[in-house]
């Protein structure tokens, strides 16, 4: 199991984003959170099998329709914390 902190700017406020990775968190088995940044961003914390972050990530660059990913950084966790679920935080 790996976790990664995963930072996207772009235009992903307003397009179903948060809701967009939920969706795609649920079919590879991640575990974790997404939330709206201040800065106009979207914050994700993702938990899973090495292989399957991966392919999550490779869906996360493109984003909604009406998305415009423009970068995408990630971070690995050196520890994992318990999650059980992947929420949409507010």
């Amino acid at each position: 199991m790996v976790q990664f902190e995963i930072k996207i700017t772009g235009r992903v406020q307003g397009v179903g984003f948060r809701y967009f990775v939920q969706k795609r968190a649920s079919e590879f088995n991640i575990k974790g959170w997404v939330k709206n940044t201040r800065d106009g961003g979207v914050l994700v914390m993702a938990q899973g099998y090495e292989k399957d972050v991966e392919t999550f990530l490779e869906h996360l660059r493109i984003g909604p329709s009406m998305a415009r990913v423009r970068k995408l950084e990630k971070s690995q966790m050196p520890d994992l914390e318990d999650f059980t679920d992947f929420s949409i935080r507010y």
